[in-house]
């Protein structure tokens, strides 16, 4: 798989922020994507040391809307934990 179709877009929340200062980085991945597919993608595109990856895998919300069920969000992200002294700037990327 392309690193650049792997890996979706960085998830930039509260609790990103908060895991950024533990040197782990959250971005939204393909849902066929694999462990080592994601540690590959982002030593490629940022030229850092990957030291962990764990992925989270969500469920889509079931909602109503007048007489219809629907369903959204959903999807798979992914924890990058880098090697120490490594880090990235995520900021600029959409």
């Amino acid at each position: 798989m392309d690193p650049l179709s792997v890996l979706l877009k960085p998830v930039i929340t509260e609790k990103s922020a908060r895991l950024a200062q533990e040197n782990q980085y959250v971005f939204a991945v393909h849902p066929d994507a694999t462990k080592i597919e994601i540690g590959a993608a982002v030593t490629a595109i940022f030229k850092v040391k990957v030291e962990a990856v764990r992925t989270v895998t969500r469920l889509a919300k079931i909602k109503r809307r007048g007489a219809r069920w629907s369903t959204r969000g959903g999807g798979r992200r992914a924890i990058v934990r880098l090697a120490a002294g490594q880090q990235l700037d995520v900021t600029g990327i959409s």
